[in-house]
């Protein structure tokens, strides 16, 4: 282990060692860990000669996966790496040989990742969402911080097929089952195999599942990936999609990752853990001097963090407003921060121990040991590309300590359990409520994510956001249709 990438099991250490790998294979899956930054995961088939020759330089690989959206439309605007100018050229893709997998219900064929690099500097492209995550890990590495994560993801499951949608237009889809059966044992019954599939392939196709239940909802899942290395675990997640969208073909069942499919019920969520180990691969964010906890703690529910977790938490609180498009980045999905009990989609920047009603989730001592302190980020929803939404929390994080951030507002609890200061709305900040908003905020001049991540990531990552907005403010929806039809 290097501080920043945890391999799977077997993987190949060297060429020679990819060479006896793949002795018996005529083919090899490869797949660009989200070129795109909409989520889509792409990819091809390579002969295992091909695949060889490419394993030590590269292969060219065509720029237009960072030119398209998720539905292979070129982005309204002319961006940087990909466009008519360049004539759409080949940029530099290169296998990792860490990610090594074999995909289960596909008769076991090699599978591996890819990250692109600019075909003449060779530098990491600075719009590949992998390539960013890992620079982003490598900067902590050198301040002696391992980068550590877990993602939950909740997602509807429906009895349909990609056909069946279609002709339906996307309306009067049947869930996988009735009613609202969150941790239900009975309902992953009904369908089994599916259910059961999805564990037992994720444990093959070497992604961790913590845990596996149903959640509140029509046909709702929730499944819990196995906390490690952050990059190890965006890889974890991406693959999880893949695979829960594979293994639902072969039962006729499309499961959806997609924030809020329904207005008047919960929306599916991202949850997304994170902390920092030392290179003895102790928690950071952990106090463990005094049982009492700190006498300098900014406030209660901060007690049994370290300083070091209370300006990583700094960090996040104060950069989040403008980085939300990264946490948040379909029009869909601000449906769901709605705020409230009810629904626990927070919608402002909070946070508070052991409190589902904040954005950031403490998770500490006493209800835990030290060992597993950490923070629970839960703006994001499903929709999530998690190199991005990993990035983002642990540059905010490590800008918070290397600035040394304090704490300025008090925890969630403060307001909750003070009907007195309630209505103190000078203390809370509330999170963009639109995806133009939040680009907008997140691409003006002198923005935190600016500072942390670069203008050409900036620029290129809100202007595939603006594109979106500029397909939603054109598009005539059935709602204005039904309203307005006739009695405009």
């Amino acid at each position: 282990m290097d501080g920043v990438n945890a391999a799977t099991e077997n993987a190949p250490e060297s060429v020679e060692e990819l060479h006896e790998i793949l002795q018996n294979d005529t083919k090899v899956k490869i797949a660009a860990s989200l070129g795109t930054v909409d989520g889509v995961l792409r990819g091809k088939y390579m002969s295992v000669d091909k695949f060889l020759s490419a394993a030590s330089a590269g292969f060219g690989f065509c720029s237009v996966i960072f030119g398209w959206d998720m539905h292979d439309t070129v982005y309204s605007q002319e961006l940087a790496i990909s466009n008519r100018k360049n004539g759409y050229r080949d940029v530099l893709a290169k296998i990792d040989l860490s990610t090594y997998r074999r995909i289960p219900w596909d008769s076991y064929t090699p599978f591996f990742l890819v990250s692109f690099f600019d075909p003449v500097t060779l530098k990491p492209l600075h719009a590949d969402p992998r390539s960013l995550l890992r620079t982003t890990c490598e900067l902590a590495a050198v301040q002696g911080f391992s980068c550590m994560a877990g993602v939950e993801y909740e997602y509807f499951n429906f009895k349909e097929t990609p056909e069946s949608v279609a002709e339906k237009q996307f309306t009067h889809l049947s869930p996988l089952t009735p009613g609202m059966h969150g941790y239900s044992l009975l309902r992953t019954q009904l369908n089994q195999d599916y259910f059961n599939e999805l564990f037992d392939e994720s444990l093959k196709f070497r992604i961790d599942v913590e845990g596996h239940h149903t959640e509140t909802g029509p046909g709702v899942l929730e499944t819990a990936l196995a906390y490690t290395y952050a990059l190890r675990m965006a890889d974890n997640a991406v693959l999880y999609k893949f695979l829960a969208k594979s293994i639902g073909m072969k039962h006729q069942v499309l499961p959806s990752f997609m924030a809020k499919p329904w207005g008047n019920l919960p929306g599916c969520s991202g949850h997304t853990h994170v902390s920092l180990r030392d290179p003895s691969g102790q928690n950071l964010f952990a106090y463990t001097e005094s049982s009492d906890g700190r006498d300098d703690a900014a406030f209660e529910d901060t007690k049994f963090l370290s300083s070091i977790g209370e300006q990583f938490l700094a960090g996040i609180l104060d950069g989040l407003p403008e980085v939300m498009p990264m946490f948040v980045p379909t029009i869909n999905g601000y449906k769901r921060l709605v705020g409230g009990e009810s629904f626990w989609a927070p919608n402002a920047v909070t946070y508070g121990y052991d409190s589902r009603a904040a954005s950031i989730r403490i998770i500490s001592p006493p209800a835990v040991p030290p060992s597993a302190t950490r923070f629970e980020v839960r703006v994001p929803g499903a929709d999530m590309n998690p190199y991005l939404v990993l990035s983002a929390i642990f540059r905010l994080g490590m800008r918070g300590i290397t600035q040394g951030l304090k704490l300025t507002i008090p925890p969630i609890s403060t307001y909750l359990n003070d009907p007195s200061r309630q209505g103190e709305a000078y203390a809370v900040v509330m999170l963009p409520t639109s995806l133009e908003d939040a680009t907008t905020k997140m691409m003006r001049s002198g923005s935190v994510a600016r500072e942390v991540f670069g203008d050409e990531f900036i620029d290129h990552f809100g202007g595939t956001r603006m594109h979106e907005v500029r397909l939603w403010n054109a598009a005539v929806t059935n709602w204005e249709v039904e309203r307005y039809l006739e009695l405009a």
